[in-house]
């Protein structure tokens, strides 16, 4: 008689954002506070955490013991990640859609004044910063957004 052998299904970087979210949850993580571990912004951390960048060995074995992470996990880290997390080409969440929705209203007047302030080319999202803070407004807090990307001109060739 035969017996059968269930096959474990291999770990993925979504299965390592899941566990991550979860133990950031039932443990009461902070963002900034794995930042501050870390000695890297807020913005960037997350944005690793939720799957979006690679780190380094160090980097993930801090992420690893912070989140209670089994030893693949840290590894998978370590890999380039397919980047672009959304789930739909237009996103559903309400927050985020209103991101798209900024884009798809301001996003020929940003090509505009950036072209017109720069000439030909793009703002990296490589050499590329960001900064969210909220302020405090009488008429309700406000979401500050900073952006700071490198200008890359269009070559001739």
């Amino acid at each position: 008689m035969a017996t059968t052998r269930a096959i474990a299904k291999p770990m993925t970087r979504e299965d390592v954002t899941d566990l991550i979210y979860s133990a950031k949850i039932q443990k009461g993580i902070k963002w900034a506070d794995v930042a501050k571990k870390l000695k890297l912004s807020k913005e960037w951390v997350t944005a690793a955490c939720l799957g979006q960048m690679t780190l380094t060995k160090e980097q993930a074995t801090l992420i690893g013991k912070t989140f209670a992470l089994p030893p693949e996990a840290v590894k998978i880290l370590q890999v380039v990640p397919y980047k672009g997390s959304l789930r739909s080409a237009v996103p559903t969440d309400p927050l985020i859609y209103r991101w798209y929705e900024i884009v798809n209203v301001y996003g020929t007047t940003i090509k505009e004044l950036i072209h017109e302030e720069f000439g030909d080319g793009i703002m990296s999202a490589i050499d590329f910063s960001m900064d969210i803070k909220r302020e405090a407004d009488p008429k309700g807090d406000r979401v500050n957004v900073v952006l700071s990307g490198k200008f890359l001109p269009y070559k001739s060739y």
